[in-house]
């Protein structure tokens, strides 16, 4: 590990304006965290000392919230990070299917990133949309529904042109009154 992580002053007013947000400095620490990621691509136990230090705050606590949430990288990962769902609704819905055709497609297992460093892949608890299932989501943002293998093929090939997935807006289905 390296200590060789720093904020910059402009960093530093960054974080101060973020924790300004906040009535305690340790409810400002998911987004410092979320800042720390989005400059160096990861939060490795390096990255955690820094913000323990620039935040005050123990870095047992910092450590707790890095390793609870799958959204933060404890080393580096891809540009393109897949987060394929593999919770119970997921799994009945063929989410393991779409894990291990991308692992196929890819050339990696998950858990893995691809020699060029262009995707990582990641089985990932419940992402909290059920029923779109099954379902992955890109580099923290957007969330991918209904997948299929083609699905897979054309977000996989827009990812390497650099072309991010289209939010998908899904309305849920809506309950009937039987006295309607």
């Amino acid at each position: 590990m390296s200590d060789t992580y720093t904020f910059d002053a402009k960093d530093l007013k960054e974080i101060e304006k973020i924790i300004d947000k906040y009535p305690e400095k340790q409810a400002a620490v998911l987004p410092v965290l979320w800042y720390a990621q989005d400059k160096f691509g990861h939060t490795d136990p390096s990255i955690q000392k820094l913000v323990a230090r620039t935040m005050d705050i123990p870095e047992a606590h910092i450590h707790g919230v890095v390793t609870f949430y799958t959204q933060f990288y404890e080393k580096p990962k891809g540009k393109h990070v897949l987060d394929v769902c593999t919770c119970l609704s997921c799994q009945v819905c063929g989410g393991y299917d779409i894990l291990h055709y991308l692992e196929e497609k890819l050339g990696i297992k998950a858990g893995e990133t691809t020699s060029d460093g262009q995707f990582s892949l990641q089985s990932v608890e419940c992402l909290g949309a059920c029923g779109y299932a099954p379902m992955l989501q890109v580099t923290n943002d957007k969330y991918v529904n209904f997948l299929t293998r083609e699905k897979v093929d054309q977000l996989v090939e827009d990812l390497k042109a650099g072309k991010k997935p289209a939010f998908e807006s899904i309305t849920m289905p809506q309950h009937k009154n039987d006295s309607e």
